[in-house]
């Protein structure tokens, strides 16, 4: 009788799971997309229920667009169970190198994570952690102000919010131009990312002047090269692509993956000279090109919008292109681009 009496309290007792911030952010983002309560108790698992999800978003209306916000939201539980905001980066070792990463070398706080404990065994740290220590400085109230006695540290970060933000996607209409070379055509070891050699391109304007930059990246490695060029002609992406690829070994020079600008359709010129075979994305279909317009963004934090192009430097160019190439990638366990590529190929980029 005991034994029964046991299991059946067993069953009637449900363990008390805290709520933690991946599930906070789950249940953000199925909120926002107008799931229903018990649906986004399905989805997180666990024994989760509906009036948990309810109570965790505070009985708000549906589809609350802006009014449930998973960072806030655990920080303010994190308040409620310690008695007060827990002390991120309490390492002054760790705040140092956190610090001299994001404002010297302009890491992102992932790479940072990543790199922390191969530069010095036995330290570590979550980027989410320099996330929170860096917007734990910005007030509740207000839009991104700054607390009293604190450091602004959101200028370097890859994306520079004020607050803390979803990221959201534009849609538009798709066009075709069946005389490109078509992506759809291209080798379909290109998508696996197991080949070094596969290339994409991009061209940064300004609005404050006729000269912009090409932005040139390899798929596999990350390996980044930059150029500028005078203005938007085909001659002039055409030349600074010959003149950033010409130096790269011609066996790890396979294809180059392409937008639908016009500056780009001098493609069957660089064929011949690069020996290279270059392919175009659909239009408007920037995730076929994902990673270089991830390295545009990142660009951006050297070279901000309304950045006058033609009094930036070679040299500017050339530190921003270093930095990019030595900073740790995830991708590779926190090597370099310049290290995988000198591992894989043989290949060495000297600054």
């Amino acid at each position: 009788m005991q034994k029964i009496k046991k299991k059946k309290l067993q069953k009637q007792r449900r363990e008390f799971n805290q709520l933690t911030l991946e599930d906070r952010v789950k249940i953000e983002i199925k909120y926002r997309e107008g799931l229903s309560l018990r649906d986004i108790a399905k989805y997180l698992g666990g024994g989760r229920t509906a009036s948990a999800v309810c109570r965790e978003i505070g009985s708000r209306p549906r589809k609350g667009v802006g009014k449930y916000q998973a960072h806030i939201s655990h920080a303010k539980a994190l308040e409620r169970r310690y008695g007060k905001k827990p002390d991120r980066l309490k390492d002054d070792f760790i705040r140092t190198y956190v610090k001299t990463k994001l404002k010297d070398l302009h890491w992102s706080p992932e790479q940072i994570s990543l790199r922390l404990p191969i530069d010095h065994p036995g330290y570590e740290i979550s980027y989410e952690a320099i996330y929170q220590f860096i917007y734990s400085q910005i007030s509740p109230s207000g839009y991104g102000k700054l607390k009293d006695g604190c450091e602004d540290l959101r200028p370097y970060l890859p994306r520079r919010h004020k607050r803390r933000q979803t990221k959201g996607f534009r849609q538009a209409q798709k066009t075709w131009r069946p005389e490109l070379p078509s992506i759809e055509n291209r080798p379909a070891v290109v998508d696996r990312r197991k080949q070094i050699g596969h290339w994409e391109d991009d061209t940064m304007v300004s609005r404050q002047s006729t000269e912009r930059l090409k932005t040139i990246n390899e798929r596999v490695s990350g390996v980044v090269l930059i150029g500028k060029m005078r203005d938007g002609t085909i001659s002039e992406s055409n030349r600074v692509v010959n003149e950033r690829l010409g130096k790269i070994p011609e066996h790890i020079r396979k294809t180059l993956t392409r937008d639908r600008g016009t500056e780009n359709f001098g493609h069957e010129e660089l064929q011949k000279d690069l020996n290279i075979s270059c392919y175009f994305a659909h239009a408007y279909c920037s995730q076929e090109r994902g990673s270089n317009e991830n390295l545009n963004g990142l660009i951006r934090r050297f070279f901000p919008k309304k950045t006058d192009f033609s009094k930036v430097t070679d040299e500017q160019i050339n530190r921003a292109e270093f930095l990019l190439n030595s900073r740790p990638r995830k991708r590779h366990g926190g090597k370099t681009p310049l290290e995988v590529l000198l591992a894989r190929t043989g290949v060495a980029i000297t600054y």
